[in-house]
């Protein structure tokens, strides 16, 4: 194998890679990517086995070849050399030589036979989505999807229908809801699937227009451009989730989402570090924020609202709220709260082309 590619060509595809290879070395062979070279381009592979990346570059290639080597140590070589050189690559020995001007590294490879293999996807379905808006659903829906044992829980259900894309996403104590209309979405049958976090992680670093869907009864594949992120399917049922989101919630509160993620900053920062508590004292106008510690002390604040219902005293974790409230984009965002110790629906007064729901659950203070 051997072949020259500039250093910024490679870079930004070991770059993408670094969050697919295995840290763990729980199989050496993970720590490495396969580097396939045939007589057109280069097609760099890492896998986790739970998560996949393949991506294609072209190159100037002298003769093909195919092997490993370690994702980690051929990223941090190819970043050191200078912008603007060209990069030999050649593998002798069961060691791959990188050349760069005056520089030259020898790193070990391990054969390509014992690296596992990535399934290919056939993109039949023709399911293209719109990545910028598919980028923004995932930010609305990552901070609540959690890493624990009930694997269901472990991402964000995506489910599409003709001309609608929805992401849904919970980890028991918030539960954040959004839903794109997609002019020109058809597909033969509704899909309903659980996209990992760390797959979904990926996707929030790839830059194009659409992005491309298709699956199998073991695999999701997103591609974009010259790259295909390969995803495990999580074999489990997720949960029931239009059974827990509120209705018939008779008090209605409008607040500045500015001024609110201001307060609610300043109060937090003496409210306990365990629970991360605030206290909201709502009434007809006006809301009083409220935080204590024994260790530390309290601070209080109060803000204009407009409001329609009965007092309440409700108690959250702030940073719950805070990660609704810096992802979406209204001037203004809406409770619709029944009672003190039930589950409150918050959204943006105003709807644009994403609609987002989030429903979270009091705590006691």
């Amino acid at each position: 194998m051997r072949f020259t590619i500039s250093k910024e060509s490679i870079l930004d595809e070991l770059q993408l890679l670094q969050g697919i290879v295995e840290k763990r070395n729980t199989m050496p062979i993970l720590a490495n990517i396969l580097m396939n070279v045939t007589e057109h381009e280069v097609e760099l592979t890492g896998t986790d086995l739970e998560v996949g990346l393949k991506t294609h570059v072209a190159a100037r290639i002298e003769k093909p070849g195919a092997t490993t080597i370690n994702g980690k140590k051929i990223f941090e070589i190819v970043k050191s050399l200078l912008d603007g050189q060209d990069v030999t690559f050649e593998e002798k020995n069961d060691q791959m030589e990188i050349v760069a001007g005056e520089s030259v590294f020898k790193v070990l490879c391990l054969g390509k036979e014992d690296y596992p293999q990535v399934p290919e996807p056939k993109f039949e379905k023709n399911i293209q989505l719109p990545l910028a808006y598919f980028k923004d659903m995932i930010d609305r829906v990552y901070y609540a999807i959690t890493q624990e044992q009930r694997y269901y829980l472990n991402g964000a259900l995506m489910s599409l229908k003709d001309r609608t894309l929805e992401l849904v996403s919970t980890d028991g104590h918030r539960l954040s809801y959004t839903a794109l209309k997609v002019e020109g979405l058809k597909v033969e049958k509704d899909i309903s699937v659980i996209v990992a976090k760390k797959t979904l992680a990926e996707i929030r670093k790839l830059e194009d227009e659409t992005i491309e869907f298709d699956l199998d009864d073991n695999n999701l594949f997103f591609k974009v451009g010259n790259r295909t992120l390969i995803s495990r399917v999580i074999d489990s049922k997720f949960p029931n989730y239009r059974a827990v989101i509120p209705k018939e919630n008779p008090n209605l509160l409008l607040i500045s989402r500015e001024e609110l993620t201001n307060a609610t900053r300043r109060v937090s920062l003496l409210s306990s570090e365990r629970s991360k508590g605030i206290k909201f004292y709502i009434e007809k106008n006006k809301m009083r924020l409220f935080s204590s510690s024994p260790e530390i002390g309290e601070a209080k604040d109060r803000l204009d609202i407009e409001y329609k219902g009965d007092n309440l005293e409700i108690g959250f974790n702030s940073q719950y709220l805070l990660d609704f409230l810096l992802t979406v984009n209204s001037e203004r965002v809406a409770f619709e709260i029944r009672d003190e110790n039930s589950a409150v629906l918050l959204k943006p007064e105003t709807e644009e082309n994403i609609k987002n729901i989030y429903v979270l659950m009091p705590m006691k203070i």
